[in-house]
Parts: C-alpha cells; sequence; structure tokens
C-alpha cells in the first residue's frame, strides 16, 4: 500500500523543501498538514501546493 500524495512528498524531499516549511506557508500547524498528507489532495489543492515548494526553493 502507497501513501497518499506522494508526488508532493517527493516532490518537496527532491527540491529539499520539509514539510513543516509548506504547512508554514499554509499557515497551519505541520501536524495538521502531515494529516491532510493522508488523504489524496484535489488537484487545485496540489497545485498551490506545488507553487509553495517552488516559491520556497527559490529562496
Amino acid at each position: 500500500m502507497s501513501k497518499a500524495n506522494m508526488d508532493i512528498r517527493q516532490e518537496a524531499q527532491e527540491e529539499g523543501v520539509y514539510l513543516w516549511q509548506i504547512a508554514d506557508k499554509l499557515g497551519i500547524q505541520d501536524s495538521t498538514f502531515s494529516r491532510k498528507l493522508r488523504r489524496e489532495l484535489p488537484n487545485p489543492e496540489k497545485e498551490r501546493i506545488y507553487g509553495i515548494i517552488n516559491q520556497i526553493k527559490a529562496v
């Protein structure tokens, strides 16, 4: 059984971005973000997270 949202997890890892950094940009606790990732997210929310990953890695 594979984890939900593996694409987000892999993208963050490849870019050297921690999940807590994404949660911070979303304005939520890292534990809340980890719970959100347990179930597959809708595409608009994934696109927002990809944008945040790109924003963090650009810094």
